[in-house]
Formats: structure tokens, sequence, C-alpha cells
């Protein structure tokens, strides 16, 4: 008798492919396989707790469903000890899809509603959870639900998290350690959100660390408010981004056409540095069977923007700006300016969301190495073509920054 395993993603898996497979070869189509993950997270999952008592790594998120009512939601593993892991994207980079999946699935998160307003003035839990989302080290936390926590979370901007259910009583056990400037930020009633976020940024904190403060209230004057945490992650991402870029522009032009590529786990990434002008765009291709494409067509978008800036939301979402901040870092290291054209693919059996992180951490770790360097931006693209699994025809169709080059309009 055939046995089949199920997966939400790609339905019935044949068990016989499991058993050649043995997590190593990925013949069911995924970029990873869910039979490690199911077992890596086992030890978190049986049975749901009523109670959870472990090291926040530390770990918050705010819903955004209900606005401006939203629920907050500390959050920890039934572990006690160093859990900076579970919140830190530089290590993630480097871990298997499976190891990754698992340990963020196992952050179990307890549901506390608030206004977000709230925020100005804040009651006695949302002062702990706000020390708590602040601190640099792990907090112990004391989490009592009313029901057993069920469920996980995926989204396109954050990470993936573990079950949830109301909280009855929500301790924050252990001492918050802020840094220096994040405790002058949180206690200045003056100093604006977007201020703040540079300033935390300058100081050399995470803008994972940043996200999380603006979204539990900690950063903004006189006037805080809870921010759901995929509002803020974006917002974080553009005010920095946005802060890099105006420096950026005082920079002399790259001196010829940069190459760099990145291939990972069912991705490609690929950037083209031109001399020119600030301008930039982030296209994305989405191979059938994969995250946001379940269909049979590879499915494109793309966004753009010229020396100018934009003045609207691009439609192709946070990965946008995330792939933003991660480009104007690059010319802020290399005190330079650029035409920056920067395109994803994304190929079959990835369906996972892994959260905005990803692109994030994955165009940083591609500007850090070493790119091709070519004279014309022809032989750029030519060089580029034997990467890219799309036809070089579709990407050119699509791209607004390449015709514009190529016609000396930037």
């Amino acid at each position: 008798m055939m046995v089949f395993l199920y997966h939400r993603a790609v339905g019935f898996v044949r068990g016989d492919l499991c058993v050649k497979c043995r997590g190593g070869r990925y013949l069911c189509g995924l970029s990873y396989c869910p039979l490690l993950v199911r077992q890596a997270a086992a030890p978190f999952r049986q049975p749901p707790p009523k109670e959870l008592y472990g090291s926040s790594p530390p770990s918050v998120f705010v819903g955004r469903m209900g606005y401006p009512k939203v629920r907050l939601y500390p959050s920890s593993p039934p572990e006690v000890g160093d859990t900076t892991p579970y919140e830190n994207p530089g290590e993630w980079l480097h871990m298997s899809l499976e190891r990754f999946l698992a340990m963020r699935l196992s952050l179990y998160r307890g549901a506390v509603v608030l206004r977000v307003e709230d925020a100005a003035r804040p009651p006695r839990l949302l002062q702990d959870v706000q020390l708590l989302a602040l601190s640099q080290r792990p907090v112990e936390v004391y989490l009592q639900f009313r029901k057993p926590p069920r469920g996980v979370h995926f989204s396109e901007y954050s990470p993936p998290m573990g079950p949830s259910a109301p909280a009855e009583r929500v301790e924050v056990e252990g001492t918050p350690a802020l840094p220096r400037a994040a405790e002058k930020a949180y206690s200045d009633v003056d100093l604006k959100a977007a201020e703040a976020v540079v300033e935390l940024y300058r100081h050399g904190l995470e803008v994972a660390y940043i996200s999380r403060a603006l979204s539990v209230g900690a950063l903004g004057g006189r006037r805080r408010r809870l921010v759901p945490t995929r509002w803020a992650i974006t917002a974080v991402d553009k005010i920095i981004s946005d802060h890099l870029v105006e420096k950026v522009k005082d920079y002399p032009e790259v001196d010829g056409y940069y190459l760099y590529a990145r291939r990972t786990v069912g991705n490609l990434f690929i950037a083209i540095l031109a001399p020119s002008k600030w301008a930039y765009e982030w296209g994305e291709a989405f191979e059938p069977r994969t995250v946001w494409n379940p269909g049979g067509s590879v499915e494109m978008e793309l966004d753009y923007e010229l020396y100018g800036g934009r003045r609207d939301y691009p439609e192709i979402g946070g990965c946008y700006y995330a792939a933003r901040l991660a480009t104007a870092e690059a010319l802020m290291r290399m005190r330079r300016q650029a035409a920056a054209i920067l395109w994803r693919e994304v190929y079959t059996g990835f369906t996972t969301p892994t959260g905005v992180w990803w692109v994030r951490e994955n165009v940083r770790a591609m500007f850090k190495d070493e790119p091709a360097r070519f004279d014309t931006l022809e032989e750029a693209l030519e060089a580029a073509s034997y990467l890219l699994k799309i036809p070089m025809e579709r990407w050119l169709t699509m791209s607004r920054i390449v015709h514009l080059l190529k016609n000396r309009l930037v």
C-alpha cells in the first residue's frame, strides 16, 4: 500500500519519496523537509501548555486585526537560557530552513488586547513588555493561557511564529538589559519616532531590534502608539533607507557596471550597480508552486524610483524597502551612488513565507561578495542572463531602470 504525507503547500506527497530522500534531496519539490521540521519542533509541541516559563529572546508581536484595538503577544519558547538565536536574523541566514522553522514555530504567544493609544500612557503590563522588547538579552517570562495555544503564524512581512492563546497572566520576571541609546530614546518625550529610529541605527542597533521597539510603542515622544509588527518592519526599513539614500546622493557615481549575485535555497538574487545618479528598482519573479504563486505560470512584479524618490507605497510590498536598505548600506560602504537594479527569482518548491528579513539579509550578504565588473551595461546584462532562469527578455520588458539607462535618461 502506498503511504502519503499531507503537506498544506503541495497536497499529498508519496511516502516512498520520503524514504529515498531522507531529508536531503528534496524529491517532493519543497525547499525544506516538513518531516524534519515536525521532528525538531516535537519537544515543544506536545501537549500544548496551559502555562509557560521561559526565556524570551526577547520576542514581542503586535497584530493588526481589530485596529485601533490590537493584540500584543509577548512570546517565548519553553526553555530557559540563551534564546537569542530565536530573534537574530543574522544567524537565521546561516541555518537550514528546517532548523529556522522549527525554532520559530516553537515560540508560544500570549495575547493581550490593548488600544494603540495606550502606549502614550502605558499600563504596568505594557511598560513591562516595552522594557522586555528593548532588552538586548533574553528575559525570563511567565505566561498563563486561558486555553491551550493553537495554530501558527506565517506572514509576508514578519518571521513565522508558533501557537497562540489569550493570556490570563503575563509576568516579566527577569531583568531587561537596555542599551544606553535605547534607554535614552525610551525616556525622551520630545524625540519623534523617525528621529529615534535613525538615532538607534546610528548607535549600531539592528533593524529587527528597532522595529520591535517601534512596534511596542517605546518610541515617538508624547504621542506614542502601538504599531502592528508588519507596519513597523516596513516603516523602519523605509526610514533608515531614506536617511542613507540622502547621504548616498552626495557621493560620486560608481566607476563601472558592477554585477552581484547570490544563490540560496530556492532563490536567486541579482544586482547591477550602474554609473548614474541614485535610482533603484526591485523586481521579483515567482515560478509556479512557490510562496504567493500556487498557479501554473511565472508571475512577475517590479517597482522603482528615480532620484526624487516615491510618493506612493510600492505595490510590490515590504521587500522593496528591505532590499533598498541593504542597497543603501552597500553604497554607503563604497562611498558611491548608483542606479541599482535588483531582481529576485523564486523557484518551485520555495513555499513557506519567511518574512522580509529573508530579502534584507540575503541582499546584505550578496553585496558583501566581490562583484564582477564590466565596462558597459550590455556586458553586465549578458553576464546576468547566464545566471537567471527566467529569460532576460522578460526581465527587460519589466525593467524601467534598464530602459532609462539605455536611453541615457537617468
